[in-house]
Protein backbone atom coordinates (compact mmCIF):
# COMPACT_ATOMS: atom_id res chain seq x y z
CA UNK A 1 0.00 0.00 0.00
CA UNK A 2 1.16 3.42 -0.89
CA UNK A 3 2.66 5.82 1.77
CA UNK A 4 0.20 8.77 2.49
CA UNK A 5 2.05 11.97 0.49
CA UNK A 6 0.28 14.93 0.32
CA UNK A 7 -0.15 16.58 -2.50
CA UNK A 8 2.37 20.16 -3.03
CA UNK A 9 -0.75 22.03 -3.61
CA UNK A 10 -2.34 21.59 -0.17
CA UNK A 11 0.28 22.06 2.61
CA UNK A 12 0.17 22.16 6.28
CA UNK A 13 -2.14 20.70 8.86
CA UNK A 14 -4.55 23.35 8.48
CA UNK A 15 -5.18 23.12 5.13
CA UNK A 16 -4.98 19.20 5.33
CA UNK A 17 -7.73 19.43 8.00
CA UNK A 18 -10.11 21.96 6.62
CA UNK A 19 -9.80 21.92 2.96
CA UNK A 20 -12.34 18.02 3.37
CA UNK A 21 -14.48 19.75 4.77
CA UNK A 22 -15.04 22.11 0.84
CA UNK A 23 -15.35 18.81 -0.93
CA UNK A 24 -18.58 17.60 -1.85
CA UNK A 25 -18.41 13.99 -1.26
CA UNK A 26 -21.63 12.07 -2.57
CA UNK A 27 -23.49 10.91 0.72
CA UNK A 28 -24.59 7.07 -0.07
CA UNK A 29 -28.07 5.77 -0.31
CA UNK A 30 -28.47 4.77 3.51
CA UNK A 31 -30.90 2.87 4.98
CA UNK A 32 -32.03 4.16 8.30
CA UNK A 33 -32.63 1.72 11.57
CA UNK A 34 -33.10 2.76 15.07
CA UNK A 35 -32.49 0.87 17.89
CA UNK A 36 -34.03 1.17 21.92
CA UNK A 37 -31.31 1.02 24.17
CA UNK A 38 -31.05 -0.63 27.65
CA UNK A 39 -31.47 2.61 29.35
CA UNK A 40 -34.98 3.57 27.20
CA UNK A 41 -32.82 5.64 24.76
CA UNK A 42 -31.92 5.40 21.03
CA UNK A 43 -29.83 5.37 18.51
CA UNK A 44 -30.17 5.86 14.77
CA UNK A 45 -27.94 3.60 12.25
CA UNK A 46 -27.35 4.20 9.00
CA UNK A 47 -26.86 1.19 6.73
CA UNK A 48 -25.08 1.15 3.23
CA UNK A 49 -26.22 -2.55 2.12
CA UNK A 50 -24.54 -5.05 0.42
CA UNK A 51 -24.73 -8.86 -0.25
CA UNK A 52 -26.12 -10.71 3.09
CA UNK A 53 -23.26 -12.59 3.39
CA UNK A 54 -20.71 -9.75 2.79
CA UNK A 55 -17.93 -8.60 5.40
CA UNK A 56 -19.39 -5.81 7.72
CA UNK A 57 -17.92 -2.64 8.15
CA UNK A 58 -18.81 -0.83 11.20
CA UNK A 59 -18.00 2.99 11.38
CA UNK A 60 -17.90 5.16 14.59
CA UNK A 61 -18.02 9.05 13.86
CA UNK A 62 -15.69 11.87 15.35
CA UNK A 63 -17.31 14.27 17.61
CA UNK A 64 -20.73 16.15 16.56
CA UNK A 65 -19.85 13.90 13.38
CA UNK A 66 -22.08 11.86 11.50
CA UNK A 67 -22.45 9.61 8.14
CA UNK A 68 -22.82 12.44 6.21
CA UNK A 69 -19.42 13.68 7.51
CA UNK A 70 -17.13 13.61 4.42
CA UNK A 71 -14.93 10.61 5.64
CA UNK A 72 -18.01 8.51 6.29
CA UNK A 73 -19.53 9.30 2.95
CA UNK A 74 -16.02 7.95 1.43
CA UNK A 75 -15.64 4.98 3.15
CA UNK A 76 -19.32 4.22 2.12
CA UNK A 77 -18.99 4.46 -0.94
CA UNK A 78 -16.06 2.17 -1.37
CA UNK A 79 -17.26 -0.09 0.57
CA UNK A 80 -19.90 -0.78 -1.47
CA UNK A 81 -17.69 -0.82 -4.34
CA UNK A 82 -16.03 -3.26 -2.96
CA UNK A 83 -19.49 -5.56 -2.45
CA UNK A 84 -19.15 -5.04 1.52
CA UNK A 85 -21.73 -3.69 3.66
CA UNK A 86 -21.29 -0.67 5.85
CA UNK A 87 -23.18 0.47 9.02
CA UNK A 88 -22.45 3.97 10.22
CA UNK A 89 -23.91 4.08 14.16
CA UNK A 90 -24.50 7.51 15.81
CA UNK A 91 -23.63 8.58 18.66
CA UNK A 92 -27.00 9.24 20.94
CA UNK A 93 -27.91 13.17 19.99
CA UNK A 94 -25.93 13.01 16.35
CA UNK A 95 -28.72 11.64 13.92
CA UNK A 96 -30.63 14.34 13.42
CA UNK A 97 -32.92 14.00 16.63
CA UNK A 98 -32.06 14.92 20.26
CA UNK A 99 -32.12 11.94 22.25
CA UNK A 100 -34.43 11.18 25.01
CA UNK A 101 -31.84 11.25 28.49
CA UNK A 102 -29.88 14.02 29.83
CA UNK A 103 -26.24 11.98 28.87
CA UNK A 104 -25.39 12.18 25.48
CA UNK A 105 -22.17 10.61 24.48
CA UNK A 106 -18.10 11.12 25.50
CA UNK A 107 -14.96 10.22 24.03
CA UNK A 108 -14.69 7.15 26.74
CA UNK A 109 -18.07 5.67 26.24
CA UNK A 110 -16.91 2.13 25.49
CA UNK A 111 -19.31 0.52 26.96
CA UNK A 112 -21.40 1.89 24.16
CA UNK A 113 -19.28 0.49 21.48
CA UNK A 114 -19.21 -2.84 23.26
CA UNK A 115 -23.21 -2.94 23.31
CA UNK A 116 -23.39 -1.71 19.41
CA UNK A 117 -20.74 -4.31 18.34
CA UNK A 118 -22.03 -6.94 20.53
CA UNK A 119 -25.68 -6.37 18.88
CA UNK A 120 -24.20 -6.94 15.69
CA UNK A 121 -22.37 -9.80 16.27
CA UNK A 122 -25.27 -11.53 17.73
CA UNK A 123 -27.55 -10.43 14.69
CA UNK A 124 -24.39 -11.45 12.04
CA UNK A 125 -23.15 -14.43 13.63
CA UNK A 126 -21.39 -15.71 10.51
CA UNK A 127 -19.97 -12.75 9.13
CA UNK A 128 -16.44 -11.28 9.25
CA UNK A 129 -17.16 -7.70 11.09
CA UNK A 130 -14.38 -4.78 11.03
CA UNK A 131 -14.72 -1.88 13.19
CA UNK A 132 -13.00 2.05 12.04
CA UNK A 133 -13.34 4.45 14.48
CA UNK A 134 -12.56 8.13 13.52
CA UNK A 135 -11.37 11.13 15.66
CA UNK A 136 -13.15 10.90 19.24
CA UNK A 137 -14.97 7.39 17.94
CA UNK A 138 -11.40 5.80 17.69
CA UNK A 139 -10.69 6.85 20.75
CA UNK A 140 -13.64 5.07 21.96
CA UNK A 141 -12.89 2.39 19.72
CA UNK A 142 -9.29 2.04 20.94
CA UNK A 143 -10.56 2.20 24.56
CA UNK A 144 -12.92 -0.77 24.50
CA UNK A 145 -10.40 -2.95 22.33
CA UNK A 146 -7.82 -1.96 25.07
CA UNK A 147 -10.58 -2.59 27.67
CA UNK A 148 -11.75 -6.23 25.95
CA UNK A 149 -7.95 -7.39 25.60
CA UNK A 150 -8.20 -10.73 24.23
CA UNK A 151 -12.10 -11.29 24.13
CA UNK A 152 -12.80 -8.40 21.54
CA UNK A 153 -11.80 -10.98 19.22
CA UNK A 154 -14.97 -12.64 19.67
CA UNK A 155 -16.64 -9.85 18.23
CA UNK A 156 -14.76 -8.22 15.59
CA UNK A 157 -11.59 -9.57 13.35
CA UNK A 158 -10.17 -6.51 13.13
CA UNK A 159 -10.19 -2.83 13.81
CA UNK A 160 -8.45 0.68 12.54
CA UNK A 161 -8.50 3.83 14.19
CA UNK A 162 -8.20 7.36 12.55
CA UNK A 163 -6.61 10.44 13.84
CA UNK A 164 -7.83 9.11 17.27
CA UNK A 165 -6.98 11.78 19.90
CA UNK A 166 -5.61 9.05 22.30
CA UNK A 167 -4.34 12.22 24.87
CA UNK A 168 -7.66 14.03 25.53
CA UNK A 169 -5.33 16.35 28.06
CA UNK A 170 -2.98 16.90 25.63
CA UNK A 171 -5.54 17.33 22.55
CA UNK A 172 -7.79 19.75 24.66
CA UNK A 173 -5.47 22.12 26.04
CA UNK A 174 -3.68 21.92 22.44
CA UNK A 175 -7.00 23.04 20.44
CA UNK A 176 -7.03 26.20 22.93
CA UNK A 177 -4.01 27.39 22.08
CA UNK A 178 -3.18 29.66 18.61
CA UNK A 179 -4.87 29.01 15.25
CA UNK A 180 -6.29 25.88 16.82
CA UNK A 181 -8.70 27.68 18.63
CA UNK A 182 -10.59 28.22 15.46
CA UNK A 183 -11.98 24.31 15.55
CA UNK A 184 -12.59 24.67 19.36
CA UNK A 185 -14.88 27.97 18.42
CA UNK A 186 -16.39 25.47 15.82
CA UNK A 187 -17.08 22.45 18.16
CA UNK A 188 -18.63 24.75 20.85
CA UNK A 189 -21.13 26.01 17.96
CA UNK A 190 -22.67 22.93 17.79
CA UNK A 191 -21.83 21.52 21.09
CA UNK A 192 -23.57 24.65 23.23
CA UNK A 193 -26.85 24.65 21.19
CA UNK A 194 -27.41 20.85 21.93
CA UNK A 195 -26.62 21.82 25.59
CA UNK A 196 -29.23 24.41 25.58
CA UNK A 197 -31.54 21.81 23.87
CA UNK A 198 -30.88 19.80 26.80
CA UNK A 199 -31.44 22.39 29.58
CA UNK A 200 -34.63 23.47 28.01
CA UNK A 201 -35.80 19.58 28.13
CA UNK A 202 -33.77 19.22 31.72
CA UNK A 203 -33.49 22.33 33.77
CA UNK A 204 -30.54 22.15 35.77
CA UNK A 205 -28.68 19.34 34.20
CA UNK A 206 -26.15 20.87 33.76
CA UNK A 207 -24.80 24.88 34.89
CA UNK A 208 -26.26 27.04 32.84
CA UNK A 209 -24.17 30.04 33.06
CA UNK A 210 -20.56 28.01 33.01
CA UNK A 211 -21.97 25.86 29.76
CA UNK A 212 -22.52 29.53 28.37
CA UNK A 213 -19.38 31.31 29.41
CA UNK A 214 -17.00 28.39 28.02
CA UNK A 215 -14.74 29.14 25.51
CA UNK A 216 -12.43 26.29 25.61
CA UNK A 217 -13.28 22.66 25.30
CA UNK A 218 -11.61 22.32 28.73
CA UNK A 219 -14.43 24.27 30.18
CA UNK A 220 -17.40 23.08 28.24
CA UNK A 221 -16.51 19.23 29.22
CA UNK A 222 -16.00 20.58 32.75
CA UNK A 223 -19.44 22.25 32.85
CA UNK A 224 -21.51 19.88 30.96
CA UNK A 225 -19.28 16.09 29.40
CA UNK A 226 -18.12 15.50 32.97
CA UNK A 227 -21.17 15.98 35.10
CA UNK A 228 -23.11 14.55 32.55
CA UNK A 229 -21.89 11.48 32.49
CA UNK A 230 -20.40 10.42 35.90
CA UNK A 231 -17.05 12.25 35.62
CA UNK A 232 -15.65 14.26 39.15
CA UNK A 233 -14.36 17.23 36.73
CA UNK A 234 -12.94 17.61 33.65
CA UNK A 235 -9.62 16.66 34.38
CA UNK A 236 -11.28 13.00 35.83
CA UNK A 237 -12.90 13.31 32.53
CA UNK A 238 -9.53 13.64 30.20
CA UNK A 239 -7.49 11.43 32.00
CA UNK A 240 -9.95 8.34 32.68
CA UNK A 241 -11.70 8.60 28.59
CA UNK A 242 -8.06 8.59 27.32
CA UNK A 243 -7.16 5.54 25.31
CA UNK A 244 -2.96 5.35 25.03
CA UNK A 245 -2.53 4.01 28.60
CA UNK A 246 -4.91 1.06 27.20
CA UNK A 247 -2.63 0.56 23.68
CA UNK A 248 -0.90 -1.99 24.71
CA UNK A 249 -3.47 -4.41 26.05
CA UNK A 250 -5.23 -4.47 22.79
CA UNK A 251 -5.45 -7.77 21.21
CA UNK A 252 -7.09 -8.01 18.21
CA UNK A 253 -5.18 -6.37 14.79
CA UNK A 254 -5.39 -3.01 14.93
CA UNK A 255 -4.45 -0.07 13.05
CA UNK A 256 -3.45 3.21 14.43
CA UNK A 257 -3.21 5.99 11.92
CA UNK A 258 -1.98 9.28 13.23
CA UNK A 259 -0.64 12.47 10.85
CA UNK A 260 2.03 14.06 12.62
CA UNK A 261 0.89 17.29 11.42
CA UNK A 262 -2.61 17.00 13.27
CA UNK A 263 -3.44 20.02 14.66
CA UNK A 264 -5.64 18.56 17.13
CA UNK A 265 -2.96 16.64 19.13
CA UNK A 266 0.80 17.68 19.19
CA UNK A 267 3.35 14.67 17.55
CA UNK A 268 5.11 14.55 21.11
CA UNK A 269 1.49 13.01 22.63
CA UNK A 270 1.03 10.61 19.45
CA UNK A 271 2.05 7.08 20.71
CA UNK A 272 5.39 5.16 19.93
CA UNK A 273 6.22 1.45 19.75
CA UNK A 274 7.12 0.80 23.35
CA UNK A 275 3.21 2.02 24.48
CA UNK A 276 1.22 0.00 21.93
CA UNK A 277 0.84 -3.79 21.86
CA UNK A 278 2.00 -5.76 19.46
CA UNK A 279 -1.07 -6.58 17.75
CA UNK A 280 -0.91 -2.64 16.83
CA UNK A 281 0.34 -1.57 13.74
CA UNK A 282 0.98 2.04 14.52
CA UNK A 283 1.32 3.99 11.51
CA UNK A 284 2.03 8.17 11.99
CA UNK A 285 2.60 9.80 8.50
CA UNK A 286 4.16 13.55 8.49
CA UNK A 287 1.11 14.93 7.16
CA UNK A 288 -2.53 14.45 6.19
CA UNK A 289 -4.09 16.90 8.81
CA UNK A 290 -7.18 15.74 10.83
CA UNK A 291 -9.25 13.20 8.99
CA UNK A 292 -7.89 15.00 5.86
CA UNK A 293 -5.46 12.78 3.34
CA UNK A 294 -6.34 14.63 0.69
CA UNK A 295 -4.88 13.17 -2.59
CA UNK A 296 -4.78 13.97 -6.00
CA UNK A 297 -4.57 17.14 -8.25
CA UNK A 298 -6.88 20.30 -7.42
CA UNK A 299 -9.60 19.64 -6.85
CA UNK A 300 -8.29 16.63 -4.71
CA UNK A 301 -9.80 13.94 -3.89
CA UNK A 302 -10.73 11.45 -0.53
CA UNK A 303 -9.86 8.21 -1.53
CA UNK A 304 -6.57 7.63 0.23
CA UNK A 305 -7.82 6.84 3.69
CA UNK A 306 -10.62 4.90 2.55
CA UNK A 307 -8.16 2.06 -0.08
CA UNK A 308 -5.75 2.37 2.68
CA UNK A 309 -8.72 0.92 5.57
CA UNK A 310 -9.77 -1.46 3.30
CA UNK A 311 -6.44 -2.65 1.87
CA UNK A 312 -5.60 -3.51 5.53
CA UNK A 313 -8.84 -5.41 6.54
CA UNK A 314 -8.33 -7.09 2.69
CA UNK A 315 -4.72 -7.89 3.69
CA UNK A 316 -5.52 -10.99 5.87
CA UNK A 317 -4.79 -9.17 9.19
Amino acid sequence: MIAYKAPRWLAGGHAQTIYPLLIKAAVPPYRRERWETPDGDFIDLDWAEGPAAAPLLVLFHGLEGSSASHYASALMNKVRQLGWCGVVPHFRGCSGEPNRLPRAYHSGDAAEVDWILRRLRARYPQRQIYAVGVSLGGNVLLKWLGEQGGAAAAVIAAAASVCAPVDLTACGHHLGRGFNRIYTEYFLRTLKRSAALKLARFPGCVDAKRMLAARTLYAFDDAVTAPLHGFRGVEDYWRRASAKPLLGSIAVPTLVLNARNDPFLPAAALPHTLQVARAVTLELPLAGGHVGFVSGRLPGRLDWLPQRLLHYFCSGV
